[in-house]
């Protein structure tokens, strides 16, 4: 445990923005597995009106800085062509 005062407050802001980006990445995995359950069941109009939200939710944590851009960009292609390819 530090003993100077702004040790601990860099103690205490980092367990808060970890706790933040936790959630945040959460958040992703979790829409990104329902709109990957969504591909895998073969069910296009749910998986088509995933999409955008799962993508919303990507730029969302590209914002806050939980993700970089270019993984954002890689996920979303990622999922573009796994609804694609249900066509």
């Amino acid at each position: 445990m530090p003993n100077i005062k702004s040790a601990k407050k860099r103690v205490l802001v980092t367990e808060k923005k970890s706790a933040r980006n936790k959630a945040v990445k959460s958040e992703v995995k979790t829409e990104i597995k329902k709109f990957l359950a969504a591909v895998q069941s073969g069910d296009k109009a749910a998986a088509t009106a995933l999409f955008p939200t799962t993508c919303s939710v990507i730029d969302g944590a590209v914002s806050k800085g939980v993700l970089k851009k270019n993984t954002a960009a890689n996920k979303k292609s990622g999922l573009a062509k796994k609804l694609n390819a249900m066509a």
